[in-house]
């Protein structure tokens, strides 16, 4: 007789399908790009009492709208409120939903040396993750990592001097592959001074416990660097491609191609830090099909880059991983929808709330876009280089250096016209636009993250989703967690941990503090 289902999938499934049939309701709404609001007449778009109510609305009572503090009530239609909660209700929880209130700061629970180079949004994450790896070590007696995507090593280098694990690196750009590498020398040396010796001897002894003081001495091992891309359709030995573009070295040859599929055999943790693109379902799929691999933990970022059917026919699609959203009718995501999903929401809501300057940044490339079609109309949506500073600037400056941009010369075109400033005068129903489609950013990432998890649980491991960041410093705050083993433990770590106060530092220019671990996604690890 067969298993019942599991209740955790059950609800996934039910969220997804719930979601599809939202998102399939306001598809025009998902589908529109806000630099066509003057265009394509976006606005003429919205139901009419819809219109009437964000046309007098002020910034922050839009702030409101997305779930942040808000200004003075609005009065919105039901169904505005209705369509606004739903998009709540849907979405997984993101953590703290006023982030954090104090300045940003660097971390002090990292040791001196391995904050440099490092932004503190940057420290805030791999401190985070790192607490979580060392927790994932300790739940499947494996200290072997490897950090897919490594970047500058930034990560890696926590996880190995900071943390005393065995970390192999692998970023598909050999610049970058170098650049870590020079960083680890310079801490090296660091190191040398204090009378610590080089990076070479045994096998390291990792932390047992996760540190909740100050930062501890660091070990003189580093992380070993591998240039080289990930290879989606390769078994888990053969996983590695040639870097592009290339390092100033040799290729590297690929140290996990031992017997079991890791080094010498032993198992490893995976581990990608906003892998981006179709990375993070590669490195799931790897998970699934080696039991070398232990664990995963994957953050994910970029979902436009996401291939999708039928864009590379013969090869296994980024998006849908799973049979279930696979099946659904609707479930089929633009360009523009998985675009729309790696916005900041917090970070926006916050600019309404203070009725910044850079919200009629939107406004200006509206226009914009509407003097570049009419000028040439077989330019659609053409791409201009962000302009620095553009809420600084008058429209008349803002579109002499963006035309040129796209071929088209500013002195051929009336920049003051009547036409132009009826528009400008438009922008706040742009923002109030662009804060709708917002509206609808964190479904899409939800389910996309949700078919991740949906792709995990169909196989029957064990995984769960923790907005282990917060949102407020790191929009991509959502880390997809599986194991072969049950995660209950782990992630009731994970509740200690953010009850700390993770970053009683110094100020500086930008920086975090954790968010809490949302309930819903600690208590569902099946």
């Amino acid at each position: 007789m067969a298993a019942p289902p599991c209740p955790a999938l059950q609800r996934e499934q039910q969220r997804a399908a719930d979601i599809i049939r939202l998102l399939t309701l306001y598809r025009p709404l998902l589908d529109a790009y806000v630099i066509d609001f003057f265009t394509e007449g976006l606005w003429a778009q919205l139901p009419p009492r819809w219109q009437a109510a964000l046309a007098t609305a002020a910034p922050p009572q839009l702030a409101g709208l997305l779930g942040g503090p808000g200004g003075p009530g609005a009065a919105w239609p039901l169904s505005l409120l209705a369509f606004a909660a739903a998009t709540r209700a849907l979405a997984f929880p993101r953590g703290h939903p006023g982030g954090s209130p104090r300045p940003p700061c660097q971390s002090t629970r990292l040791h001196p040396l391995l904050r440099r180079h490092v932004k503190p949004k940057k420290q805030h994450e791999i401190q985070r993750l790192g607490k979580l790896l060392q927790r994932l070590t300790q739940a499947t007696g494996c200290d072997r990592v490897v950090d897919v995507g490594a970047g500058q090593g930034h990560l890696s280098r926590f996880l190995a001097f900071g943390l005393g694990l065995s970390v192999t690196a692998v970023e598909g750009d050999g610049r970058l592959a170098g650049m870590a590498e020079r960083f680890d020398r310079e801490l090296l040396r660091e190191l040398g001074k204090t009378g610590v010796l080089g990076n070479e001897g045994p096998p390291r002894c990792h932390q047992t416990a996760p540190c909740h003081g100050p930062p501890s001495p660091l070990t003189p091992w580093g992380p070993r660097h591998v240039a080289g891309r990930l290879d989606p359709s390769a078994p888990w030995g053969e996983f590695l491609l040639p870097p592009n573009p290339p390092g100033p070295g040799p290729a590297t040859r690929n140290p996990l191609g031992g017997p079991g599929g890791s080094e010498g055999g032993q198992r490893v943790l995976v581990t990608g830090l906003h892998a981006c693109g179709d990375l993070s379902p590669a490195l799931l799929r790897h998970f699934t099909r080696s039991p070398a691999v232990a664990a995963v933990a994957s953050v994910a970022c970029c979902y436009m880059k996401l291939s999708t059917p039928p864009e590379n026919p013969g090869s296994s699609p980024g998006y849908p991983l799973s049979a279930w959203v696979a099946k659904l009718p609707g479930h089929e995501l633009s360009y523009r929808a998985r675009e729309a999903a790696c916005h900041a929401l917090e970070e926006y809501a916050g600019r309404l709330m203070g009725e910044s300057g850079c919200l009629r940044a939107h406004c200006y490339r509206a226009v914009l876009e509407t003097l570049i079609r009419a000028a040439n109309p077989s330019k659609k949506r053409p791409g201009v280089q962000t302009v620095k500073k553009a809420h600084a600037l008058s429209f008349p400056q803002y579109a002499r250096l963006g035309l040129p941009r796209v071929g088209l010369d500013p002195a051929a075109i009336s920049l003051d016209s009547e036409a132009v400033e009826a528009m400008l005068e438009q922008q706040h129903k742009v923002v109030a636009f662009f804060s709708l489609t917002l509206l609808l950013a964190p479904l899409v990432e939800t389910l996309i993250l949700l078919d991740r998890l949906l792709y995990l649980r169909e196989q029957g491991f064990q995984c769960a989703l923790v907005p282990l960041f917060d949102p407020q410093f790191s929009p991509r705050n959502l880390v997809l967690v599986a194991a072969r083993i049950p995660l209950g433990a782990v992630l009731s770590g994970l509740d200690e941990d953010s009850s700390e106060d993770e970053d009683a530092g110094v100020a500086e220019p930008s920086g975090e503090k954790q968010s809490p671990l949302a309930p819903s996604a600690r208590r569902e690890p099946q």
